[in-house]
């Protein structure tokens, strides 16, 4: 039974209604996820209303007023352009003082009159040098509280003058050498410098702009770097402010040494078999989060810090240092879930990460699912001195799909490697399918070899925005079908999706996969090493595996197999922002051979999430060859 709700008649009708509403919904400028009154930060200008006109029209009144009641002194009035006035609402003595319902007027005096001088220190931070600031107060008509206005007029905001740059240490002396490598990155790090004569001047873009320099030398092979000096130098008459800075590199750091810290039943050959860089190599911070990263994909630690000695009397033979808590030696799982694929389904987990004190992991895994079941047995070596593990897994699984029982069992033999971008993998499988129609069954199995390659070339792994992500498999086998025939074959696959941004808040993504098994037309090759189409991440407005070749009335795997996918998302705006809108067309089929191929097309509407563990997808799409709506729910990230 299909896992959803069909819909016939004016389906064409309601997708093309659903596709002009959310494209109206976010297109409109300004659209806002909020609803209601706007909220209000408590205890600065927020908490005091200005006038209602300018927050409707969107202008700044140019006050900002806190009212004065039973439990504040005074009120305070503060005029001038809005940056500003936060700035000295949050840091003004007279904002703090206020709420001391019993100071008295004596004190209040002394900081009306210090107020001026206060406030200019406050403006300079935001490059504001000749600011014209006057307090005083305000006797209520009426008798009640009095106000302290304060009236600023900051004047221009100083601009960058001249930037110099000095570089001393090891770096300086590099670059002296006719180090061309040395040179372009020297020119990077200045043509990367912010505050370029001209920009705008204030304390918070200098630091930061200091910081960033300084971290960059940092993270590659200049650890101990730091500042012989720094200046800003101000012109206030022009209103302009020379820079100055004086780098020391310190020395260059090299790795000498790996030590491993914490250990108490894990080989520590096991955490050195996964250094991606080698004794000598320049020190990067890139090169430690990729030993860090490469670390906690082993799954044996719980818990991961590499860090560099930054002793620079040792910079030549710096010690990387690796502190590791180990993970518990058992663990059990279980989980609970659903999935418009394959419906309601329940899993069961169990690792030994050292059993009988060999160096290797096991799994058992257990899941049971409205469509598909599935049981297996994983031993995985620990990882070796080349980055590969050994791997020896036995698995058994049963799908209910397109009209047909598939039985699977497999038992494969292997080597694994997983990096920060490419994931490899081989392995030689014997492989067993039993296909089940409601008028034959039929038992293939195969000797198979297999190769399959992962790169993932993206902004972010978890929720890619820019980049490709590409899948390749090849294999080559030896088949025994059902009829007793037998023979060689070969399996190609590729797979990619490519993410690329739109002018914003648009983006756009790109899937598309072929893949062929090459054989005699008259020998049959296990139906799991076939191919079908239709689901989540497939062919949507269809049902999971349910597009393909027809036989005896169910759907069976294919040879042939071509999939597409052209989607464009739109990302709302305000507290929204992690959520997407998109609008998708799907096509594809898998067939007998490439003469008998027909592509079949959903397309439709949906809603993404970045969550932490990878975007939520809810689409709403509409199969045009069946002519009906179909539900699809998925989430993680699929490589």
């Amino acid at each position: 039974m299909h896992q959803a709700t069909r819909l016939r008649g004016a389906v064409p009708a309601l997708l093309i209604g659903l596709l002009v509403l959310l494209a109206a919904a976010l297109s409109a400028p300004g659209v806002s996820a909020q609803t209601g009154p706007q909220s209000t930060e408590q205890g600065t200008e927020d908490s005091d209303t200005e006038s209602a006109e300018p927050q409707r029209s969107g202008k700044d009144s140019g006050v900002t007023t806190l009212r004065a009641d039973d439990k504040h002194a005074y009120g305070l009035e503060v005029r001038g352009p809005d940056a500003l006035r936060k700035l000295l609402v949050r840091h003004l003595d007279l904002a703090r003082f206020r709420e001391q319902a019993d100071i008295s007027e004596v004190e209040i005096g002394r900081l009306i009159a210090a107020a001026p001088a206060q406030a200019r220190s406050l403006l300079e931070t935001e490059g504001y040098f000749n600011a014209q600031v006057d307090a005083q107060r305000v006797e209520d008509p009426a008798g009640g509280t009095p106000t302290v206005r304060v009236q600023v007029d900051p004047g221009p905001q100083a601009r960058v003058g001249r930037v110099q740059f000095d570089m001393q240490g090891a770096f300086a002396e590099a670059l002296q050498a006719g180090d061309p490598a040395l040179e372009r990155r020297w020119r990077g790090l200045q043509a990367r410098w912010p505050l370029k004569s001209g920009a705008a001047f204030s304390q918070s873009a200098w630091a930061g702009a200091k910081n960033a320099l300084l971290a960059s030398l940092r993270s590659r092979g200049y650890a101990s770097a730091d500042y012989a000096g720094t200046g800003a130098q101000v012109d206030a008459k022009d209103n302009t402010v020379r820079l100055s800075l004086v780098i020391d590199s310190g020395p260059l750091f090299r790795i000498g040494e790996v030590r491993i810290e914490g250990l108490e039943r894990t080989p520590e050959d096991v955490a050195r078999n996964l250094v991606p860089f080698d004794i000598g190599d320049p020190y990067s911070e890139k090169i430690l989060l990729d030993y860090q990263e490469a670390l906690q994909r082993s799954n044996l630690y719980e818990g991961v810090a590499v860090e560099l000695d930054l002793d620079p009397a040792r910079a030549g033979e710096a010690v990387v240092v690796a502190r590791l808590r180990e993970n518990t030696l058992q663990s059990a799982t279980t989980s609970i879930g659903y999935s418009t694929n394959t419906g309601p389904r329940f899993g069961l987990g169990y690792t030994h990460r050292r059993p009988f004190g060999q160096d290797v992991v096991a799994s058992v895994r257990l899941q049971v699912g409205g469509e598909e079941r599935l049981a297996g047995f994983d031993l995985l070596g620990y990882p070796q001195e080349s980055g590969y593990s050994n791997l020896l897994s036995l698995q058994a699984d049963t799908l209910d799909a397109g009209g047909a029982r598939t039985d699977t069992q497999r038992a494969r033999l292997g080597r694994t490697r997983t990096t920060e971008r490419i994931d490899r993998l081989y392995y030689l499988e014997f492989i067993r399918t039993t296909l089940e129609t409601d008028t034959r069954r039929t038992t293939d199995k195969a000797l198979y070899g297999n190769y399959e390659w992962v790169r993932r070339d993206v902004n972010n792994l978890v929720f890619p925005t820019r980049g490709l992500i590409l899948n390749a498999q090849a294999g080559a086998g030896y088949a025994l079908d059902d009829d007793d025939e037998r023979g060689p074959f070969a399996r190609l696959y590729l797979q990619g999706t490519w993410f690329q941004p739109l002018p914003r808040p648009w983006l756009l993504q790109v899937r598309g996969e072929i893949a062929q098994v090459i054989k005699r037309d008259s020998l049959g090759v296990p139906d799991a090493l076939l191919f079908r189409a239709g689901g989540d991440n497939s062919v949507r407005g269809y049902g999971y595996r349910e597009l393909g070749p027809v036989r005896d009335g169910a759907v069976v795997g294919g040879p042939v197999l071509a999939t597409g996918t052209v989607e464009v998302l739109r990302r709302f705006s305000g507290d929204w922002r992690d959520w997407y809108g998109a609008g998708f067309i799907d096509a594809g089929n898998a067939a007998n051979d490439w003469g008998d191929y027909e592509p079949v097309f959903g397309y439709g509407v949906g809603v993404r999430w970045r969550s932490p563990i990878g975007p939520l997808r809810v689409d709403l799409a509409y199969g045009q060859e069946v002519g009906s709506v179909r539900l699809h729910i998925s989430v993680g990230a699929t490589f």
